[in-house]
């Protein structure tokens, strides 16, 4: 929760983040691409450093590493060093979540796994609605320093905690390892991925590519809506007052939470038919609840704008049928490299649709709050479209594949003079 809520800690002080450093929307929504390009950079060398010390140095590091990027955030005098900041912060979230995958994997019995990381999931994102609400209320009725300083002290006492409470692996063992309680199998835990051979064998595979472009392509209007320009939008572009759009982002915290354990029981019920009955679906309902936000004439009533949030927070749950992906289609040597690439989809949809609005927003020259429109932010949420198409096409077109490799489909017969010469041999 903490993690989420320092990943997330622009999501309503972006407006006020853009007058303490007098930036235009590119350079604000240069703090998320970074942060988030550190974080996707980290996760190689973080699974190294998993393998070798185990999960209590590496969330202690995090914490400690988020501390440091705060406290400097807080007393920033310009943008070089608040960007700095941010890079430190991504450095340090970017060890907490696959660490605590390691704890669940080598506390909790194996078949309990995927439950625990979804209940795993789902608490992280209460952090979201603390960055919103709680964080902006403080530094509204304080100072910037105050609120992000305050960040900073919250993130050295878990620094202290986490050092003091978590243990690598019960007692009883010697190395990482998962167990299940019903077979009594038992699997050397590994998080670093292969960039030798397990890299290109796990790319190879079409399941391990429908995994990437699902990733790629569901997740990234809610997280550039929730990092950064949701809050602007609505309330610089909608005209929400700011305890109005609170309730929007609230909404969209509280729905994924909802929809999580709905998509993830639908999703093993039908587990040869995800893409085209759960994913697509989503990419579909995200898509077209922003196209008649942006018709609408005018303002969206509030109501169109909590169901939008609905909508987006769709994108979360269903991009977690990507790691059900990669787990199914690659055996456990090369499960840590594939859910290496499937995360990577993720961000760098994720960064490139935060930096498009950005730019889309300074090319209309609303680039400042000063000169945010609610036209500029409709015509700059459009540079979603072509990544959600592009998405979509390689899904249809990967999940066909995956088919045909698993012995689902059969391959399309050719057409022609070439069919009539197999049949003739």
């Amino acid at each position: 929760m903490l993690s989420v809520m320092n990943r997330t800690s622009l999501a309503s002080v972006g407006v006020d983040a853009a007058h303490r450093f007098d930036i235009d929307a590119s350079t604000l929504s240069m703090f998320a691409v970074i942060q988030l390009g550190v974080y996707g950079a980290m996760q190689l060398p973080i699974g190294l450093m998993l393998d070798r010390w185990g999960a209590r140095p590496l969330i202690t590091a995090g914490m400690a590493l988020m501390a440091v990027g705060q406290l400097v955030m807080a007393l920033s005098p310009d943008v070089g060093v608040a960007i700095a900041a941010r890079m430190l912060l991504g450095a340090g979230d970017a060890a907490v979540f696959p660490s605590v995958l390691r704890l669940i994997a080598t506390w909790f019995p194996a078949q309990r796994g995927p439950v625990m990381v979804q209940l795993t999931g789902i608490l992280g994102q209460l952090g979201q609605i603390a960055a919103v609400v709680p964080l902006a209320a403080l530094l509204h009725a304080t100072s910037w320093s105050v609120a992000f300083g305050s960040l900073a002290g919250l993130c050295v006492l878990f620094t202290v905690l986490v050092f003091a409470l978590i243990r690598n692996r019960p007692p009883e063992r010697d190395v990482d390892v998962t167990v299940d309680t019903d077979t009594g199998a038992i699997r050397v835990v590994t998080s670093a991925v292969d960039t030798r051979v397990g890299i290109r064998a796990a790319w190879s595979h079409p399941g391990t590519r429908l995994a990437f472009w699902s990733h790629f392509t569901t997740p990234f209007a809610g997280s550039a809506f929730v990092m950064l320009w949701g809050f602007p939008f609505l309330t610089a572009g909608e005209g929400l007052t700011p305890g109005e759009a609170a309730l929007v982002t609230t909404v969209y915290v509280l729905a994924g939470i909802c929809i999580g354990p709905v998509m993830g029981a639908l999703s093993t019920r039908v587990p040869h038919v995800r893409s085209r009955a759960l994913v697509l679906p989503s990419i579909a309902v995200q898509a077209v609840a922003w196209l008649i936000v942006i018709a609408h004439p005018g303002p969206a009533p509030l109501w169109m704008l909590l169901g939008l949030a609905i909508a987006l927070a769709m994108g979360g749950p269903a991009s977690m049928i990507a790691f059900d992906h990669a787990r199914t289609h690659n055996p456990s040597h090369r499960l840590s490299t594939a859910t290496g690439i499937t995360n990577a989809g993720g961000f760098l949809a994720g960064l490139i649709a935060i930096f498009l609005i950005g730019v889309a927003l300074d090319i209309q020259g609303a680039g400042t709050p000063e000169t945010y429109t609610l036209d500029a932010f409709r015509l700059a949420f459009l540079t979603q479209v072509p990544l959600w198409v592009i998405g979509s096409i390689f899904i249809v077109v990967e999940r066909k594949r995956t088919r045909i490799h698993i012995g689902l489909d059969t391959p399309r017969r050719p057409r022609g003079p070439r069919r009539q010469a197999t049949r003739g041999a």
